[in-house]
């Protein structure tokens, strides 16, 4: 090695169940997930480490289905109850159930679990709307000059997912007596 070169680096260690199940659980502990999310992030990692080691990932699919049936066998990994904590906590954060419904999805939550995550959840679209409208102080939470950003908050609210009506009811109503 001459001076001003970078010492080569050595191929990471090959992919074997046990590191899956770490990288699994190392997951999980930071964060909630559903079955096909932890199966797309071990896939990531199993294609980053075949690719620095020149391997071909296919050859570990069945570990990592095995892995993330490991997984919900055990209870760490629960598509129901992931999705009603979801759906919780985006109603919280204003989230509308189209939004809701297209991150789920993203996530991996397959339509009928969402679907029931969806009606078991408040599903309060004006309550939703209400929130976020809170967060960002649009229209009644607005300290001034409502008139003049109506359009613009009722755009807010059309962007983030939310229908015509419930914006426009949102947006042109007062607020609430428990918020006054």
């Amino acid at each position: 090695m001459t001076a001003g070169e970078a010492p080569a680096r050595r191929p990471p260690r090959p992919v074997t169940p046990a590191y899956l199940e770490r990288a699994a659980m190392a997951y999980l502990e930071r964060y909630a997930s559903s079955a096909e999310n932890l199966r797309r992030v071990l896939r990531r990692k199993v294609h980053k480490r075949c690719r620095e080691r020149g391997e071909d990932p296919a050859a570990f699919h069945a570990a990592i289905d095995e892995v993330v049936a490991k997984a919900r066998r055990t209870g760490l990994v629960d598509d129901t109850r992931y999705a009603d904590a979801r759906v919780a906590t985006l109603r919280r954060r204003g989230g509308s159930t189209r939004a809701i419904r297209a991150r789920l999805a993203a996530k991996g939550v397959d339509a009928e679990t969402l679907a029931t995550a969806l009606q078991a959840g408040d599903g309060d679209e004006e309550a939703s709307a209400r929130a976020l409208a809170r967060r960002r102080r649009l229209g009644p939470y607005r300290a001034r000059d409502r008139a003049a950003f109506r359009d613009k908050d009722l755009a807010a609210l059309a962007r983030a997912g939310f229908p015509f009506d419930v914006a426009r009811r949102t947006i042109d109503g007062d607020l609430p007596e428990d918020e006054t």
